[in-house]
């Protein structure tokens, strides 16, 4: 389970010096540190449940979400979540793996979100079409469909099957938000599919 330094605190306020006996936990393997702060019981947790905890508010998007769906074909590592109006990028190395954070935009940030229930732990992640979108939102502006072809089917490696499964109506809705020609021409292109 996740803790803050206070939550064990106030648990060990029974022992004469709380602080000895947190750091004597961790020295012992009972509860190992996230990040400054932050603490896990389990050392075998799965990373992605750690990360809203980590750097928030953020929900899980970008690669990890989309390999989590099957979108893409490859194991991603690094746990991706989006942020707004952090204004930089943020990164964590941990012994549970590593965590990366980026913005997108505000309008964006609360919409099409799954919150997910796992144990003692609860997650937010990006449904399939908005994570794709905070993956478009990220790159360098396309400057025709072709490559939006070339940069769906080539490099992220995606299968046409798997795009005809998204929700148009989803992805319009969100192209919306984001003010990103790269979305704008993932909408076109989804709405062409479909007829």
């Amino acid at each position: 389970m996740i803790k803050t330094t206070s939550m064990l605190l106030e648990e060990l306020s029974s022992y004469a010096n709380p602080k000895g006996k947190l750091s004597r936990m961790v020295k012992n393997k009972e509860c190992f540190p996230v990040t400054k702060g932050l603490y896990e019981t389990d050392r075998n947790v799965s990373a992605y449940l750690l990360a809203g905890s980590i750097y928030g508010p953020s929900y899980i998007s970008f690669d990890y979400a989309l390999g989590f769906y099957g979108l893409i074909p490859e194991t991603v590592y690094t746990v991706t979540s989006a942020t707004f109006e952090k204004k930089k990028k943020k990164r964590y190395e941990t012994i549970f793996g590593t965590f990366t954070y980026r913005d997108v935009p505000s309008a964006a940030f609360p919409l099409e979100l799954a919150l997910v229930r796992e144990g003692e732990y609860f997650y937010r992640i990006a449904n399939p079409e908005k994570a794709l979108c905070d993956k478009l939102y990220t790159l360098s502006p396309l400057t025709n469909m072709k490559e939006l072809y070339d940069l769906l089917y080539d490099d992220l490696r995606m299968e046409e099957e798997a795009l005809l499964k998204l929700d148009a109506g989803k992805i319009k809705m969100l192209s919306e938000c984001y003010h990103s020609t790269n979305v704008k021409k993932l909408a076109a292109m989804i709405g062409r599919m479909r007829k």
